[in-house]
């Protein structure tokens, strides 16, 4: 590994990374549309490199989101179970189906499980990712359902001779043990792994955590124009959950626990295999192919709060074993045409899912007591082809243009006697085709202008897929309308702002039990920013802001027209700074700020906005170990700030970790 990976000086700015991406090789390309390169889209993209992830020391991937304009994590404090991630106005992510999520190609989202697009980012060890790319808006055109706010591509590291250790000791008994290495030789093999394992015991009671992930690949040349490699991930995990407090215990003991709560926990296992061929057909066109598996089994047990303090919680059992099999192929090439040149990518992929999905009610301490209330067998199929081109004309005008067509289906069927009654028939074949039109100006050789179009969709939830009242339904639409600038005054000062209109039609509502019809609107708007500034190699600070607006425009419910989106704050704001006093010596400081946002349909209840500020200082140790290493201690929520990570409509809390410090040392060999 090199040294650069713990040098404290600023990093290159997102469009010379990306740019440097664009130019590579083409029969280095191992991912769908990874030679298109994200500063070329007209759409707003984040990417956070190599670099700034180590730079980060984080242990959850989750903690990178607040680097990015308008992403806000939800923490639940409940361990085992995604967060609810907000981004562009929409608050379903990570725990529902707002935003899309893939590992190098292969989609994270679950399809039918605890919430329809439920994804769990910490599969990935954060020391194995080489880029993080988020695509804001529904813009992608590699990528269908779940893109309702965004998407995520995470890139692991393929190549290389390394070996890196991230290893730290915390408050709360807590230990994180981060490994990678890069195996290269002169023969035509490469391998590349990862390993983390990660415990605490918790800053609440009963909120302690254990997971061990563990992921390869190994690729080969077979000749000089095809390559195969294989890819394996495997995870378990299991923890505690202290569920949630009712406002008034929060304000009393806000690290407490609710007596009424039962050993609730999660336990999971994952595990993914994938197989990949690369062929070029020529210079600038290369052929991918690629096949995979997911099987996960993940169960959870919960108890439900209830304001009363008299009440009785009931617990709740969730069981999901998915299997998920899928394979794909994509050309992706370069042209010139004329005087432009075109960088494009065609595919076809396809998909299919099962989930056993069982739930049981009033268990006492994780025993039924009950007959099911679900036990059926979830399937949703899909079969897509898509298109994504970058056209280059001049510096005054480049176009992207892309086309989606998604075609799903499925089906339900009944595995033992249910309790609820409620419908489990075939799922019918939905379709959508989403466009994507995008132009870019580089106006002046400090002024890039941009403005985009884009539709996406979304298939309805669970139990409206495979309602008999629900067949017929068309898709639910999103259309974003973006505008946008990037200013870059000289190679260490970088502006970028970007507007967006999103408007949301053919929602899915339900005006009887089992009956569902596309009713509903919702429009959201929103400014984006986001600022670096390195005055000096010894100097960098950035900065992300964003204020997001919502309106219920049309819905079954009149008393709901006018009001807002619940979960989304009305402003966040990251202030990220890092100098070098002296040489080795880096010293970092980070505020972040969380705005208020509605917590019920009627907007009576607002969580309250908060603010968090973390510290850290680390030394540069390779003179003195004659190998690439750094010493750090991390300090975050320095304050010891009392909040509420997240609020929810019954006023239940979840509380936000309090100060909590860290020691650890980056290392290379």
């Amino acid at each position: 590994m090199g040294a650069s990976v713990f040098a404290s000086a600023a990093t290159a700015s997102a469009d010379e990374r990306i740019d440097a991406e664009v130019a590579i090789a083409t029969n280095e390309i191992v991912v769908k549309g990874q030679g298109l390169g994200a500063a070329n889209h007209a759409f707003s993209v984040t990417a956070l490199d190599e670099r700034d992830i180590r730079e980060s020391r984080v242990s959850e991937v989750q903690d990178l989101f607040q680097r990015v304009p308008g992403m806000n994590v939800r923490d639940y404090n409940l361990s085992g179970v995604a967060n609810q991630i907000v981004i562009r106005g929409f608050a379903n992510g990570g725990h529902g189906g707002d935003l899309g999520m893939v590992i190098d190609g292969i989609p994270l989202n679950e399809a039918n499980s605890h919430a329809d697009g439920y994804a769990d980012a910490n599969v990935l060890v954060p020391l194995e990712i080489a880029d993080l790319t988020v695509f804001r808006g529904p813009v992608s055109a590699l990528y269908g359902n779940f893109n309702r706010g965004g998407l995520i591509t995470y890139e692991t590291r393929k190549g290389g001779n390394y070996a890196e250790a991230d290893v730290s000791l915390g408050e709360f008994d807590t230990v994180d043990l981060q490994g990678a290495i890069g195996f290269e030789p002169n023969s035509p093999g490469r391998f590349n792994g990862a390993i983390q394992y990660f415990r605490t015991d918790g800053y609440r009671p009963q909120s302690g955590a254990e997971r061990l992930t563990l992921a390869g690949r190994y690729g080969m040349d077979v000749t000089d124009n095809f390559d195969v490699s294989v890819s394996a991930r495997y995870q378990a995990a299991e923890g505690s959950s202290p569920a949630y407090l009712t406002f008034a215990q929060f304000e009393v003991a806000p690290y407490g626990i609710d007596s009424r709560v039962q050993n609730d926990g999660s336990k999971k296992h994952f595990a993914t295999f994938r197989a990949d061929m690369g062929y070029t057909i020529a210079p600038d066109t290369r052929l991918l192919g690629f096949a995979y598996t997911t099987q996960q089994d993940f169960v959870r047990y919960f108890s439900r709060g209830a304001a009363d303090p008299a009440a009785t919680w009931k617990q709740r059992e969730e069981r999901y074993d998915r299997s998920v099999y899928g394979g794909g192929l994509n050309l992706n090439g370069r042209v010139a045409a004329g005087r432009a040149s075109i960088d494009y990518v065609l595919g076809v992929e396809a998909f299919s899912e099962d989930t056993q999905y069982k739930y049981f009610d009033d268990l006492d301490n994780r025993r039924r007591t009950t007959p099911a209330h679900f036990d059926r067998t979830l399937t949703l199929d899909s079969v897509s082809a898509f298109g994504q081109a970058n056209v280059h004309f001049s510096p005054l005008l480049s176009l992207t243009l892309g086309l989606r067509y998604d075609r799903f289906s499925g089906n339900c069927e009944p595995d033992g006697a249910e309790a609820s009654g409620e419908p489990c028939v075939r799922f019918q074949a939905m379709e959508s085709l989403s466009p994507k039109i995008g132009v870019q100006s580089q106006v002046m050789p400090w002024l890039q202008l941009r403005g985009s179009f884009s539709q996406g969709s979304a298939l309805p939830e669970a139990e409206a897929k495979f309602a008999a009242g629900a067949q017929g339904l068309d898709p639910n639409t999103i259309r974003q309308y973006e505008g946008g600038l990037r200013l870059t005054a000289s190679d260490r000062f970088e502006l970028d702002l970007a507007g967006y209109r999103i408007d949301s039609s053919s929602e899915f509502a339900s005006p009887a039990p089992g009956e569902f019809v596309n009713f509903g609107k919702t429009r959201r708007t929103g400014l984006e920013a986001s600022l670096r500034w390195h005055p000096t190699d010894a100097v960098d600070l950035r900065l992300v802001y964003a204020r997001a607006d919502s309106e219920v425009r049309r819905n079954l419910d009149p008393t709901l027209i006018g009001r807002e989106v619940t979960g989304v704050p009305d402003h966040t704001l990251t202030i990220d700074g890092r100098v070098e006093p002296i040489p080795g010596l880096t010293l970092n400081a980070v505020f972040r700020y969380v705005g208020s946002y509605a917590t019920d349909p009627l907007n009576t209840l607002y969580a309250p906005n908060y603010s968090i500020f973390n510290l850290g200082v680390s030394y540069d140790l390779s003179g003195a170990l004659a190998v690439p290493a750094r010493l750090y201690v991390d300090i975050e929520n320095v304050g010891n700030v009392v909040y509420a990570s997240s609020f929810n409509s019954l006023g239940s809390v979840a509380t936000g970790q309090p100060r909590f410090v860290q020691v650890g040392v980056q290392i290379g060999f």
